[in-house]
């Protein structure tokens, strides 16, 4: 798709993109996973990047076939996912992200969240990191009926942006994020974060390795 003539609003993906929590949720997954014995290889896991955790759970109890229940398992993974969060002093935001919003929100364009973590986790990490105030908006794909690569919160992200959607930019990680960007027919950057190898960004418009490469764009 074309760069934007105009940029109005800028649609960032959380996990990833804001902060580096890629890795703790990992932890947090295959914790769960050993908790209930099954064998999660690199390949499938890599097909729940992007997902909402309910999806995920929805795919691995597919999968193996499961007699359990995909709610229970969010609620076991989300507790060590918190508990990662509250005792790694190490976890920060992704580097030059901070900068870029501000930059952003200086120009006056629109920013909003649409992650697929659940809010809770949303504003655990919008709380830590003071960032409410930046953006007009946050989504979470847990809320929403279909989870990434479906267009349904980026469609929603685009409504909330009071923009058009040739206006708009989504910043992503994640091939099923840029997927979803795809099927909103919305401009996406693919963000190459370096901790985050399992990932092509090949469907993505543009792709970055550093946020200061926007500036020089939009």
């Amino acid at each position: 798709m074309k760069i934007p003539k105009k940029l109005n609003c800028v649609i960032f993906d959380m996990d990833g993109v804001i902060i580096d929590s890629e890795e703790i949720h990992k932890k947090a997954y295959y914790e769960t996973f050993k908790d209930i014995g099954v064998d999660v290889s690199e390949d499938l896991y890599k097909t729940f990047t992007g997902s909402s955790t309910i999806n995920a759970f929805q795919k691995l109890i597919a999968h193996f076939n499961l007699n359990l229940i995909p709610e229970d398992l969010v609620l076991n993974k989300r507790k060590r996912y918190v508990n990662f969060f509250e005792n790694d002093p190490t976890l920060q935001l992704v580097n030059g992200v901070e900068d870029i919003i501000t930059y952003f929100y200086k120009k006056g364009v629109t920013l909003i969240l649409a992650s697929s973590s659940a809010m809770i986790n949303i504003d655990r990490v919008f709380n830590r990191f003071n960032l409410n105030h930046y953006f007009t908006a946050k989504i979470s794909g847990a809320d929403l009926t279909a989870s990434k690569p479906h267009p349904e919160i980026f469609e929603k992200a685009a409504l909330l942006g009071k923009t058009s959607k040739e206006n708009c930019i989504i910043i992503e990680d994640s091939d099923n994020g840029i997927k979803a960007a795809n099927a909103a027919r919305i401009f996406v950057v693919g963000y190459k974060n370096p901790l985050v190898t399992d990932q092509t960004l090949k469907n993505a418009d543009l792709v970055i390795q550093d946020f200061n490469a926007l500036k020089s764009v939009f």
